[in-house]
């Protein structure tokens, strides 16, 4: 069973390697991918080096069946630092997603810097198409872990060390050492001392 686990593992890493150099993505070294990656955009992608990234049922079952879905729009940048790990994460990043090292994503996680549509009726109806999208950065900062199932919205910075818990709605930013949960997410106490 190890063997045949380690044949697929090794077979998902250059599945990932060749698809992944078709968009130019910058790989560091030693990140391991476990199930393959749906990857589609116009920007840039950087993975730093000692990454973990599941995907699918087989890699991650917590995270459902859903894979893991890099979307870098036409101008968009997304950025991975180093000993991170994501597991069935989506990334929805028309202007900016960064994740800092050390940084972990929960199964299911989804981070999106675009709200995709317009508020406004007549500007997601238009002729010329829908151009009053919002869009803001989203920075998860060294070492915090994002809860299973949580969203993080446009716009939002998700302090150093901090936790969200699962399921969350992240609408606002996060100071650093403090845990989140809820929808929308609150302020639940802080990290403790280490």
């Amino acid at each position: 069973m190890f063997l045949v686990s380690s044949i697929k593992n090794r077979l998902d890493n250059i599945m990932n390697i060749i698809a992944l150099k078709k968009y130019h993505v910058r790989i560091g070294k030693k990140t391991q991918f476990h199930g393959i990656v749906s990857t589609s955009g116009g920007g840039t992608i950087e993975i730093g080096n000692n990454c973990t990234i599941s995907s699918g049922k087989r890699a991650n079952p917590i995270g459902g069946d859903v894979r893991c879905v890099f979307n870098f729009g036409t101008h968009g940048k997304i950025v991975i630092g180093n000993k991170c790990g994501l597991s069935n994460v989506t990334i929805v990043a028309n202007k900016e997603v960064v994740l800092e090292d050390n940084v972990l994503i929960g199964g299911g996680v989804k981070l999106y810097d675009t709200d995709f549509h317009s508020i406004r009726y007549s500007d997601r109806v238009n002729p010329e198409g829908d151009k009053n999208i919002k869009c803001g950065s989203i920075i998860i900062h060294e070492g915090a872990f994002i809860g299973a199932h949580s969203i993080i919205l446009k716009g939002v910075s998700i302090g150093r060390h901090s936790v969200i818990g699962a399921g969350s709605v992240v609408t606002k930013s996060v100071p650093d050492g403090e845990i989140w949960a809820g929808n929308p997410a609150k302020y639940v106490k802080d990290v403790p001392n280490e």
